[in-house]
């Protein structure tokens, strides 16, 4: 950040009186402004045994695979974003149900969090960032393709859970990709 939003003066980057972390401070109206995780919110979409999985159209990891997610928006819950971003990518409605995974990504202010969903009918379709969209049997699905970690992770979980009849929230830290 290099000016305010509220006056568009230089911003200063220093530790305002009783904080602890630097922030970015407005030379002349003194507006703090603060700096905070991003949070993405998807799901599993499920139907039947199969799950939901979208091509990506887009940077970053364009060609791989993926559950739909995106980032919370704002005035809206964590069920509606996860919902809307599988309307978004799959063109697909979903019934939101438990949380299942909650993954912090410190190295890039990140914050996943991944619903249980279900399919409400058959009728989806590539969304304008996705290239395809595709139900796989746990058997089809392409693990050497699945575009990030924070999702292959507790994909695998999830469906050796559903397989043992006890599926659990889970919660962990992502330090770094894997290089």
């Amino acid at each position: 950040m290099k000016f305010c939003s509220h006056c568009s003066a230089t911003l200063v980057l220093r530790i305002p009186e009783g904080d602890t972390l630097p922030r970015f401070i407005c030379s002349t109206c003194h507006t703090i402004h603060y700096q905070n995780p991003k949070m993405i919110v998807g799901c599993i979409p499920e139907w039947k045994d199969k799950i939901l999985l979208c091509r990506r159209a887009i940077a970053p990891k364009q060609g791989k695979w993926t559950v739909p997610a995106g980032f919370m928006e704002n005035h809206e819950t964590l069920a509606h974003a996860a919902a809307r971003e599988t309307l978004e990518e799959a063109n697909a409605r979903v019934e939101i149900g438990d949380l299942y995974a909650v993954y912090n990504l410190p190295h890039i202010s990140q914050v996943y969090l991944l619903f249980q969903a279900r399919l409400l009918d058959m009728d989806f379709s590539p969304g304008i960032e996705s290239l395809e969209v595709r139900l796989f049997d746990e058997h089809e699905i392409p693990w050497n393709d699945i575009a990030f970690r924070v999702i292959h992770d507790p994909l695998k979980r999830y469906l050796e859970e559903r397989r043992q009849g006890q599926i659990s929230f889970h919660m962990g830290v992502i330090d770094q990709a894997p290089s």
